[in-house]
């Protein structure tokens, strides 16, 4: 998200060259477990979706829902959460969302019911929201202030390993026990979690608390306001096809579970190398590298039901989807973080909610195309919502230029 000059030229780089400390890193790594685990917790109900929906006997539009409704409440409590901490120490917050999400998961593994099931979800999206409005604002205080864009990367780097390895895994969990037991192994996750961010995690005060202003104040300019809806174009595309893809894969496409299981697991894995090289990419040609992958994720969603009936062909568009959501977060995070340097956690909660309204509208969405159309029509539709996406920042980058504060490093457009 980037604003107006005024404000990019008040981001110059940071000289500091004092070494972050092993303890500091340890911070980041307790963290990084963190984000692991929600993501995990988030996401999870993408392999497990036929499961579920069987037992607890719903269609599959309704078992989507499990990723709707987080997005929801993570939508309201992103920002909700932040003006009500006030200033309260950061690394309490920390402490009490991963607590909750605990709950979550525990509660979601003995669920009876689906609406226990979504109470258990609704949880998950309280602690969401104001989890990771924390983890992109604070990853500069837990290390020496040259350090911070590592810390940023190490902290989405959870994301990426839960893709590679949380996800998949539960998917794995679930086919040879069940779909309660990879709750409950999530459940376990997260509790190491917060242990590690209650032995590791410092003292986080907050010197000023954020106001309802703070968010009013960003929304004002032009620039914000289109990157916003940038944003949730193209992770409205992607939730609204990535939560059936399981379904689709062995419905439409007739793969079989342990293939399936694989493939996610290849998504997850080209994701995580992706992530790493768009770390490098968009430092030289950061409108460039944006354009590609939300490109990328455009052909994918489209190709998918074209492609359906050749096993091989499907494989290897998975895989290009993975390439390009592998990259997007880091690189929306990397723009939300250069514009607005002096207010980190109100730029924050506006984009971590932006993000997750467009995860339960696009999850809802889908739903709603798969059981009055079909799956297929859905991977249309996504493909539809990512070429507008794709429109919208191609209107908006010409107007903004990069800026080198977010990684220390001159950047070209």
């Amino acid at each position: 998200m980037l604003m107006e000059d005024s404000t990019l030229e008040r981001a110059t780089p940071l000289t500091d060259d004092k070494n972050s400390s092993l303890r500091q890193w340890l911070a980041v790594a307790a963290v990084t477990i963190g984000a692991f685990a929600f993501v995990t917790t988030e996401f999870l109900p993408v392999g497990l979706l036929p499961h579920v929906a069987h037992d607890l006997n719903i269609l599959p539009g309704v078992a989507g829902l499990m990723v709707t409704i987080p997005g929801i409440v993570a939508a309201i409590s992103a920002p909700a959460l932040m003006l009500g901490a006030g200033r309260m120490d950061r690394r309490h917050v920390f402490l009490l969302l991963t607590a909750l999400l605990l709950c979550s998961n525990l509660l979601s593994a003995f669920a009876p019911n689906l609406v226990v099931m979504l109470l258990g979800r609704a949880l998950l999206g309280a602690a969401l929201g104001g989890f990771w409005t924390l983890a992109t604002s604070a990853a500069g205080r837990l290390v020496e202030a040259k350090d911070s864009a590592r810390a940023m990367a190490a902290i989405l780097t959870g994301v990426t390993c839960a893709t590679v390895i949380g996800v998949p895994l539960g998917t794995f969990i679930a086919s040879v026990a069940s779909w309660r037991v990879s709750f409950l192994a999530t459940g376990g996750l997260v509790a190491v979690a917060l242990v590690a961010q209650w032995l590791l995690v410092p003292s986080l005060p907050s010197a000023a608390a954020l106001r309802f202003g703070d968010l009013t104040a960003l929304l004002k300019h032009s620039h914000p306001r289109r990157s916003l809806l940038m944003v949730a174009l193209v992770f409205g595309a992607h939730f609204s096809s990535y939560t059936y893809v399981t379904p689709f894969l062995l419905g439409d496409a007739h793969l079989d579970m342990a293939t399936v299981t694989w493939l996610l697991l290849g998504f997850g894995i080209i994701g995580f190398f992706s992530n790493f090289a768009a770390s490098s990419a968009v430092q030289r040609n950061f409108k460039g590298t944006l354009l590609t992958m939300v490109s990328l994720l455009m052909f994918a969603l489209l190709l998918m039901p074209i492609l359906r009936h050749s096993s091989l062909a499907v494989s290897a568009v998975v895989l290009a989807w993975g390439i390009a959501f592998g990259a997007l977060p880091l690189c929306f995070s990397m723009w939300i973080q250069r514009a607005t340097p002096e207010h980190p956690e109100a730029g924050s909660a506006l984009f971590v909610s932006i993000i997750q309204v467009a995860i339960a509208m696009g999850s809802f969405v889908g739903g709603a195309v798969v059981d009055r159309a079909s799956i297929p029509t859905d991977f249309m539709v996504g493909g539809a919502l990512a070429l507008l996406g794709l429109a919208t920042l191609a209107g908006i980058g010409a107007e903004a230029r990069p800026v080198a504060a977010a990684c220390n490093v001159p950047c070209e457009e």
